[in-house]
């Protein structure tokens, strides 16, 4: 026994299974960007005063490096999945809709990238 309506069963509407998928990546990519922000914040607290050089000789270690791209990748992803979701909530035209979703995404992808090579560029000495 079915509760779905006929038409419902005939259209084949009904759940597209990926809403839980894109919640729970919401709220992983907020909570890993907490030690992450409050690691920069300190971060920046502790480097006021220093030199560009100085600056960039921390950027290059390891440890920084490595938070600063899992901060980049965190930031941008939970940033695309939200705006995602604004858009999916106020934009109803569907053309639109599409377009504004692969835009946010293209646009957080380029600058996730463009961020990353920045970081690796210091980090290699380039």
């Amino acid at each position: 026994m079915s509760l779905r309506t006929p038409l419902g069963r005939v259209r084949g509407l009904g759940s597209a299974k990926d809403g839980v998928a894109h919640w729970w990546a919401q709220r992983i990519t907020a909570v890993a960007l907490i030690p992450l922000l409050l690691w920069l914040v300190a971060s920046l607290v502790a480097s006021a005063g220093m030199d560009h050089a100085a600056v960039k000789a921390w950027l290059s270690s390891p440890v920084s490096a490595t938070l600063m791209i899992l901060l980049i990748a965190a930031g941008f992803h939970h940033a695309q999945l939200g705006l995602q979701v604004v858009i999916e909530d106020y934009v109803h035209t569907e053309w639109l809709k599409i377009a504004s979703i692969t835009a946010v995404k293209l646009a957080a992808v380029a600058l996730a990238v463009s961020g990353v090579f920045s970081i690796l560029k210091i980090a290699f000495g380039g």
